[in-house]
C-alpha cells in the first residue's frame, strides 16, 4: 500500500459543514439583530463578527486540510501542555474574563478566546497518539493502558468543570471514553470506571445550588417558570411556535427578549421556530452525515493513529450537538453549550473548523476495500 498516495477530500462531509455553516450565519443575524441594535446601535453587530469568524474559520479548514494529519502526532504532548497551561491561567486574577459568574474566557491584550476548544482539539490528538503507542496494553494492562489516559482525561475534566463548564467538560469525557472503547480498551475495563465516575458524577451534579435547582427544573420546569424554569419553558414555546414549516426568517417572537441565549446556546430553538420541524430535522439529518461520513473516514483510514484521530473529532463534534439539542428540547437538563458550526462565537467555530481540516486530510489518506495492502 503506497502511503503517499492521496485522493480528493470527502466531499459530502465538506458540503455538510459548509451548509451548516451558511445557516449558522443566516439565523446568527435573525436571532440576534434585535438584541444587537438595542444593546449596540447595530442590527449588525454579532452578524459582521460571526462572518469574520466564518471567513478565518474557512481559511482555517483549507490550509489545515493541506497538512499531513500524521504532523499533528508530533505536537501532541505541546498542545496539550499548552492547553493545560492556559486553562489553568483562568483561575489567576487579570486573565480570566468573567461572564455571569463563569471564568470560560482568557484575555490576553486584545485576544479573547475560550482554552476549552484548545483542550479538546488537545484532549483527542493526545489520546489518538498515546492509544497508537499503546494498543497491545490496552488490552494486557489497565495500569499502564488505560490508566494514563483516564488521568489526563479526569484533569482536564475538573479543570474545565471547575471554570465552570459543565458541558464541555462532559462531552471532554464522553469522547475520551468513545476513543478508549474504539482505540480496543476492554468492556470491563470502560465498565469499572464508568462505575467508579457515578458516585462522584452525583455529588458533582448535586453538589451545588444551582445545579440543583436545574435538575430540578428540568423535571418540572412550569413549577418556577420565571426563574429556573424559565430558560426551559421559553424554548419549548419557541420550538412549539414553530410547527411543522415555521413563522418564516427574522419572524421569530421569541427573540424578543423572552428567549435568552437565542444566538448561542438556544439558537436552535431559533431554527424550530422560523424554520419549523422540516428545518429543525434538516439540521439534525446534516449532523447524522457528518456522523457517517466522519466514522467511514475513520474505519477507512490507512493507520491506528488516523483511525483514533477522526472517530475522536468526528465524536466530538456530534456529540457536543447532541447534547445541545438534547438541552433545548428538554431531554437533558439545562447547560450551557454551543451548536457547532451554527452558534455564535469564534473560538468554537474555528476550533471546529481546525478539527474538520484534519479530518478532510485523513479523508485523502483512506484506503478503499478493493484496496491491497
Amino acid at each position: 500500500m503506497d502511503l503517499s498516495q492521496t485522493k480528493q477530500p470527502d466531499y459530502i462531509l465538506l458540503a455538510s459543514v459548509f451548509l451548516l455553516l451558511v445557516i449558522g450565519i443566516i439565523m446568527v443575524f435573525s436571532s440576534s439583530y434585535i438584541m444587537a441594535y438595542k444593546w449596540y446601535g447595530s442590527s449588525f453587530y454579532f452578524f459582521s463578527r460571526q462572518a469574520v469568524y466564518a471567513v478565518m474559520a474557512i481559511i482555517v479548514l483549507l490550509v489545515t486540510m493541506k497538512i499531513d494529519y500524521h504532523i499533528w502526532r508530533k505536537f501532541a504532548i505541546p498542545i496539550l501542555l499548552l492547553s493545560i497551561i492556559l486553562l489553568i491561567m483562568l483561575y489567576f486574577p487579570g486573565f480570566a474574563r468573567h461572564i455571569r459568574g463563569a471564568r470560560r474566557w482568557l484575555s490576553i491584550g486584545l485576544l479573547t478566546f475560550q482554552p476549552s476548544e484548545l483542550a479538546k482539539i488537545a484532549l483527542i490528538l493526545y489520546i489518538a497518539d498515546c492509544l497508537t503507542r499503546k494498543r497491545a496494553k490496552l488490552i494486557s494492562s489497565f495500569v499502564w493502558g488505560i490508566l494514563p489516559v483516564f488521568i489526563v482525561t479526569v484533569f482536564i475534566f475538573f479543570l474545565i468543570f471547575r471554570q465552570p463548564d459543565f458541558s464541555t467538560a462532559l462531552v471532554i469525557m464522553g469522547c475520551s471514553f468513545i476513543m478508549l472503547f474504539i482505540g480496543g480498551s476492554q468492556i470491563t475495563q470502560l465498565f469499572a470506571l464508568i462505575v467508579m465516575l457515578v458516585p462522584p458524577g452525583i455529588l458533582l451534579a448535586l453538589g451545588k445550588d444551582y445545579r440543583r435547582v436545574r435538575l430540578l427544573s428540568f423535571l418540572n420546569p412550569w413549577e418556577d417558570p420565571l426563574n429556573s424554569g424559565f430558560h426551559i419553558i421559553q424554548s419549548l414555546l419557541a420550538l412549539g411556535s414553530g410547527g411543522l414549516s415555521g413563522v418564516g426568517i427574522a419572524e421569530s417572537r421569541q427573540k424578543f427578549f423572552y428567549l435568552p441565549d437565542q444566538h448561542t446556546d438556544f439558537i436552535f430553538s431559533i431554527i424550530g421556530e422560523e424554520l419549523g420541524f422540516i428545518g429543525a430535522l434538516a439540521i439534525i439529518i446534516l449532523f447524522l452525515i457528518f456522523l457517517w461520513r466522519g466514522f467511514s473516514i475513520s474505519l477507512k483510514s490507512r493507520d491506528t493513529f488516523g483511525l483514533l484521530l477522526a472517530a475522536g473529532i468526528t465524536s466530538m463534534i456530534v456529540f457536543q450537538a447532541a447534547v445541545n439539542i438534547s438541552v433545548v428540547t428538554k431531554l437533558i437538563p439545562t447547560t450551557g453549550i454551543s451548536l457547532p458550526f451554527i452558534s455564535y462565537g469564534g473560538s468554537s467555530l474555528i476550533a471546529n473548523m481546525f478539527c474538520c481540516g484534519i479530518l478532510l486530510n485523513i479523508s485523502k489518506n483512506t484506503v478503499e476495500k478493493n484496496e491491497v495492502s
